[in-house]
C-alpha cells in the first residue's frame, strides 16, 4: 500500500480537472497537484506532462502518488519512465498503450483475440488506398494510425469524401507522423457508446456506460473535435449488453495483453457501436485513458471512491474490489469552446458568468478556494482556460469548460447544464456549443 496523502494529476483539461476534484474527496488525500492544470485547478506546477523526467523527480521529491490524464505523455513512455525510478503511478506502458496508438496495433490484435471489429485495410501509399476504395461495396471509415487529438477519423458517405480524407492523411499530411499510416474499414451503422474500465493488468472494473458527441455541430454535423458534450448512463444500453461487452471486449483485451508481455495497468476506453439491425456491438477503437469528456458525467455520478479502486489497481487486488457504485442520476456535460474550433480560433478573452456567488450551484473554480466541494449538482469543470497576470480567468484553448449536471431525468440535467451555459461568455460572441447533448437520450 502507497502512502496516498498527496496525488500528481498530469494534464490540463477537463477530464484532469475532474479526475482530481473525484480523487479529492478520498479522506487519505491532502493534496491534488496538476502538471500543468489550467486555470480552473489548484496548486498547478509548470512542467508540462511531456517533460517526463522533470515530473518523476517532482514526484519523487514530494511523495506523490501520479494518474495520468492524457494520451500523449502515455505515448511517450511516462509510465516507463516512472517504473525506472520505482514510482508509483496509474496508466498503461508505452507498449501497451499501442491499443490506442497504433490502430494497426489494435486492429490486428482485436482480430487476434476474437473482438469484434470492423473488416479493415492498411495502406501507407494514396493511390493504392485509393484503388482499394474503387472496388469497394460498403461505405468506408478513414482513420490515422496514430494520435490526432480526437480529430484523425473520417467518416464518409460517399466515395469522394473518402477520397478527400485519404488525400488529406497521405498526401497533405496533415497530422504529421500520425498519417504516415491509414486504416481503411467498414463503416458500421448504430448508436456509440463509450465504456471505460479501471484494470490493473490482470483483472477489471467496469463503469457505467456514457455518450460522446463528437461532431462540432447539432446533429453530429460538421467535422470531429475532441469532443462537444458527453451524458450517462444510456439508456438503451441494458445490464445484458454491459455483461455481453464485459466478456466479449474487455476480458479478452485484459487476458491477450497479459498473454503477450503487455499487461494493461490504467483506465482502458471501449468506444463501442451497437449495430442498429443486430444489436451486436463492434469496437470502434480503445484509448488507453479516460474520455475527455466523458470522464466529466462519470465522476459526477460515481458513488463510489475512485481512488480506493486506482489503489487496488496499484496493488493488483481489483479482483477483491465490489463492482462500482453510481447515483440514480442522470448527468451531461456541455462543453463550451471557442468559436472556430475545431479550426482556427482566438485566445485570451475574458470569462464572463463564473463570478455569480454560488446559490444553488457551486463550481469547481479555485477563486472560491473549494479545494473540497461539497456534493454538488452542477461543476464546471475547465480545460482551455488560465489566470493572465491580472489573475483574470480567460480563455487559453479550443474547449474551454464543460458544464456538467446531476439531474433525476437527462431532460432535468439537459436544463440544468444549459441553463448555466447561457450564462457564460467572453469576447464579443466568441463562444460556442452544442445545443442537443443529451437529446439522444430523451429519444429512448
Amino acid at each position: 500500500m502507497h502512502d496516498c496523502e498527496n496525488v500528481l494529476i498530469v494534464g490540463s483539461g477537463g477530464r484532469e480537472h475532474a479526475l482530481g476534484w473525484k480523487i479529492s474527496q478520498n479522506k487519505n488525500v491532502k493534496k491534488v497537484i496538476y502538471a500543468d492544470g489550467n486555470g480552473g485547478t489548484h496548486q498547478n506546477i509548470q512542467i508540462l506532462p511531456t517533460e517526463l523526467d522533470k515530473l518523476a523527480k517532482y514526484a519523487e521529491e514530494n511523495e506523490l502518488f501520479t494518474v495520468v490524464g492524457p494520451e500523449v505523455p502515455l505515448s511517450l513512455g511516462i509510465v516507463d519512465t516512472f517504473n525506472s525510478y520505482d514510482l508509483p503511478i496509474f496508466g498503461p506502458t508505452k507498449s501497451a498503450a499501442r491499443l490506442e496508438t497504433s490502430k494497426e496495433f489494435s486492429k490486428h490484435f482485436m482480430n487476434s483475440q476474437s473482438i469484434p471489429t470492423s473488416e479493415f485495410k492498411v495502406f501507407t501509399d494514396a493511390g493504392k488506398a485509393a484503388d482499394y476504395i474503387e472496388r469497394i461495396n460498403y461505405t468506408a471509415v478513414i482513420k490515422a494510425d496514430g494520435l490526432a487529438a480526437g480529430k484523425g477519423v473520417f467518416v464518409s458517405s460517399n466515395k469522394t469524401e473518402a477520397m478527400d480524407a485519404i488525400d488529406i492523411l497521405l498526401n497533405k499530411k496533415i497530422f504529421g507522423p500520425a498519417s504516415e499510416k491509414i486504416i481503411v474499414e467498414k463503416k458500421i451503422i448504430g448508436e456509440e457508446v463509450s465504456l471505460m474500465a479501471i484494470c490493473d493488468g490482470e483483472s477489471f472494473v467496469i463503469m457505467d456506460t456514457c455518450r460522446d458527441h463528437k461532431r462540432v455541430f447539432d446533429d453530429d454535423l460538421g467535422p470531429n473535435t475532441g469532443g462537444m458534450g458527453s451524458y450517462s448512463p444510456v439508456p438503451e444500453i441494458s445490464e445484458n449488453d454491459l455483461n455481453y461487452i464485459s466478456d466479449k471486449v474487455f476480458k479478452p483485451v485484459i487476458n491477450g495483453m497479459q498473454a503477450e508481455g503487455n499487461p494493461f495497468h490504467g483506465f482502458l476506453y471501449a468506444g463501442i457501436m451497437i449495430e442498429k439491425h443486430t444489436g451486436k456491438p463492434f469496437v470502434l477503437e480503445f484509448n488507453a485513458r479516460m474520455g475527455d469528456p466523458e470522464c466529466q458525467p462519470l465522476m459526477m455520478r460515481m458513488q463510489s471512491d475512485l481512488f480506493e479502486y486506482i489503489i487496488a489497481a496499484e496493488n493488483k487486488s481489483l479482483d477483491s474490489m465490489q463492482p462500482l457504485v453510481w447515483k440514480d442520476m442522470f448527468s451531461t456535460c456541455v462543453i463550451m469552446t471557442s468559436k472556430g474550433y475545431p479550426d482556427k480560433y482566438e485566445t485570451g478573452y475574458a470569462i464572463r458568468g463564473l463570478s455569480k456567488p454560488p446559490d444553488k450551484y457551486e463550481t469547481a473554480y479555485p477563486i472560491r478556494g473549494l479545494s473540497k466541494p461539497p456534493d454538488n449538482e452542477i461543476m464546471i469543470f475547465h480545460s482551455g482556460t488560465k489566470l493572465n497576470q491580472a489573475n483574470e480567468l480567460v480563455t487559453s484553448g479550443g474547449r474551454v469548460l464543460g458544464i456538467t449536471s446531476l439531474g433525476k431525468s437527462i431532460n432535468e440535467a439537459m436544463n440544468k447544464s444549459y441553463e448555466k451555459v447561457r450564462e457564460i461568455s467572453w469576447g464579443d460572441n466568441q463562444q460556442h456549443y452544442r445545443t442537443d447533448i443529451g437529446r439522444k437520450g430523451l429519444e429512448v
